[in-house]
């Protein structure tokens, strides 16, 4: 019987999630007959007694695994011959940092299945921790709004809130804001952050999430071309999504935007979004984006905004994406969850950590789910799960085609016998 290793995660003291949580890999032992081996981890968040008691073996290594599974990117000098690894290897976009795990991974002949790239018809993402990126994002968000008005010495109800790791889970978490969101409620907001606008970039799982978490603050919805009519000193919190049409316009303005243009030809639009910041009091970024695509925000626009003497409303970027250089420039640098957020001061292009300083705060945690470990993980098992016995059963030994994996499967597959498969050709440039 094939046995499939969940591996411990070693990309971050604060990584404690897992693939398959505890219940799930009893429901596949029971349900289908597969073996598990779980490498032992000191810091995750479903501890190894909790895998022996469901059948599983513990581990400090996984030799016999033909298959492993993880979250995180895995060190290159930790990979072996001719294995199956499952998780997210960020390799897809060229990533730099990942390219020589890729490389590895080519020289021992493995294969490499991506979450990322386990879609539907629609493209889609099947396997996902987007929504906990979303959630733990604007918890963080707003704890950073509320660091930020106290140092401006700014008496405010956000400093009671606590980043999202500080929580018990996600239902404290919750209980925390909803009763902020009734102090607001009750007594308004302070007179410097009044009206409290949020910018919301995108609209999948990501900005769901982080809608989900906004929303206990009753902000009124309004739309981008509502923004500019928003009373200057309303005592109330608007909450506003931003999609592609927002974003850019085309550079042929006699013809009207179009969404499958746009992402085919980016080069016939421009971007469009900034003149909306300045209204904005937190900016949220949960777009997909790749350097073909125009920038949300420039660092030389937000030096235009931040001009000595100017006091714009913007108080904090709250990057989910987190994409180092990408659609907001002035994401100079991830962080964790013990270093959140830096400013970043336009003038001078430095980024100090911490909420003092003479730029927005950045919040640019590039692995947000990990702050939920326990509900993001439970909610990651549950999608993933499904797919575990596709896997156990493929006869990684013949073509893909033959493989027995299913479609969606072998689209996520980026590395078949140590060779990069037909929709990943072009990740070939980056590797060399």
């Amino acid at each position: 019987m094939l046995r499939i290793g969940i591996r411990r995660e070693d990309r971050s003291r604060w990584e404690a999630r897992v693939p398959l949580v505890p219940e799930d890999v009893r429901r596949l032992i029971s349900g289908s007959g597969l073996e598990f081996c779980v490498q032992s981890s000191p810091i995750r968040a479903f501890p190894d007694e909790q895998y022996r008691s469901v059948g599983a073996t513990v581990a400090d290594g996984l030799a016999g695994c033909p298959v492993v599974m993880g979250v995180k990117e895995i060190p290159p000098d930790l990979l072996e011959p001719g294995k199956t690894y499952v998780y997210f290897s960020h390799t897809v976009k060229g990533q730099p940092a990942n390219m020589p795990a890729l490389r590895r991974l080519m020289e021992l002949r493995c294969q490499l299945i991506d979450y990322e790239r386990i879609i539907d018809a629609q493209g889609r993402r099947l396997v996902f921790f987007g929504r906990y990126a979303g959630l733990a994002g604007m918890i963080d968000t707003l704890w950073a709004l509320g660091q930020r008005l106290r140092h401006e010495g700014v008496d405010n109800a956000f400093a009671r809130l606590q980043p999202a790791h500080c929580y018990d889970d996600l239902a404290h978490a919750k209980r925390e804001i909803a009763a902020l969101g009734e102090t607001i409620r009750r007594d308004g907001l302070p007179e410097a952050i009044r009206p409290l606008v949020c910018g919301l970039a995108g609209y999948g799982q990501v900005s769901r999430g982080a809608q989900e978490i906004y929303d206990f603050l009753h902000p009124e919805n309004i739309t981008p071309d509502e923004l500019p009519a928003v009373p200057p000193s309303a005592n109330a919190c608007y909450k506003v999504v931003f999609k592609e049409e927002h974003l850019v316009e085309r550079v042929d303005a006699s013809k009207p935007f179009e969404l499958q243009e746009y992402y085919d030809y980016p080069e016939r639009y421009r971007a469009a979004f900034f003149p909306h910041v300045r209204h904005l009091t937190l900016l949220v970024n949960c777009i997909y984006w790749e350097p073909k695509y125009p920038r949300l925000v420039t660092c030389e626009q937000l030096r235009g905004l931040f001009a000595p003497g100017a006091r714009p409303r913007l108080r904090v970027i709250g990057d989910l994406t987190a994409d180092v250089d990408g659609s907001v420039e002035c994401m100079v640098r991830a962080t964790d969850p013990g270093d959140p957020v830096y400013v970043y001061e336009p003038g001078t292009g430095e980024a100090r950590s911490g909420v003092a300083g003479d730029g927005p705060v950045v919040l640019a945690i590039d692995f947000l789910p990990c702050e939920l470990p326990v509900d993001s993980s439970n909610h990651f098992s549950q999608s993933l799960s499904p797919w575990i016995p596709a896997i156990a059963a493929a006869d990684f030994d013949a073509d893909l085609a033959a493989s027995g994996l299913p479609p969606e499967l072998q689209q996520a597959t980026i590395l078949y016998h140590g060779q990069l498969t037909e929709p990943y050709r072009y990740m070939g440039e980056f590797v060399e």
